[in-house]
């Protein structure tokens, strides 16, 4: 049940593309927009399913608030870098192919968390450049929303510092209710079924989001 959820989570990421009306709003407010931006930049993060379930796989087993901490950081550092670069050097990624890669990340968290590396090769890589990499390509994939709005001229820097400033508080909302949902359900400390099955839905929803991306990169190209 649990991995179904996750699963019907993935086929609804595209809940956070760009919509026409926040095109249309960029385009009727030139210059600096703080409020604009940081609502927009929170938006973006709370609808963002696969940055969510990115930070689920992220905190998993992490029981210290300290340690919490420091992953989401690493993760705000590296897509805060990505986005705010990204933008301003007019970065030409391929917007499916930089998803399909954070869809990756998904799946990679969740067969991480199941000790898949561990058996396999006799040990993880190192998850705390993990979490730093993927952030990366989070924010690579913020970019690519962003230039989608064709930003530019006056005020740009300032805007993009106020859609970032929205998406780390939109990841904050965000994991006070993945950890609100954690303590409901105890899966720190539950079964091993419920905790694999959490897990294996990771992986499902992490490779149906990416099969999606690479076949819309294929039929656009």
């Amino acid at each position: 049940m649990i991995a179904l959820c996750l699963l019907v989570a993935s086929l609804t990421a595209h809940g956070h593309e760009v919509s026409q009306q926040d095109i249309e709003l960029i385009s009727e407010n030139s210059g600096r927009q703080v409020a604009l931006f940081v609502w927009l930049g929170a938006k973006h993060m709370v609808t963002g399913y696969d940055h969510q379930l990115f930070l689920v796989g992220v905190i998993f087993l992490l029981r210290r608030v300290r340690d919490i901490a420091l992953y989401v950081s690493l993760f705000a550092m590296g897509h805060s870098l990505t986005l705010i670069t990204g933008v301003l050097v007019g970065l030409d990624v391929n917007p499916y192919l930089v998803d399909a890669i954070i869809g990756l990340s998904v799946a990679y968290k969740g067969f991480d968390n199941l000790g898949g590396f561990q058996r396999l090769f006799g040990g993880s890589p190192d998850d705390k450049l993990a979490v730093f990499s993927f952030g990366l390509f989070h924010g690579l994939g913020l970019a690519t929303k962003l230039q989608e709005l064709g930003l530019e001229g006056e005020g740009l820097l300032g805007n993009l510092i106020a859609f970032n400033g929205g998406v780390e508080l939109g990841q904050f909302a965000a994991l006070l209710g993945i950890l609100m949902f954690s303590r409901l359900i105890r899966w720190k400390d539950s079964t091993s079924k419920i905790r694999d099955g959490v897990n294996v839905g990771l992986i499902v929803a992490g490779f149906v989001l990416m099969t999606h991306q690479v076949a819309l990169f294929w039929r656009a190209g």
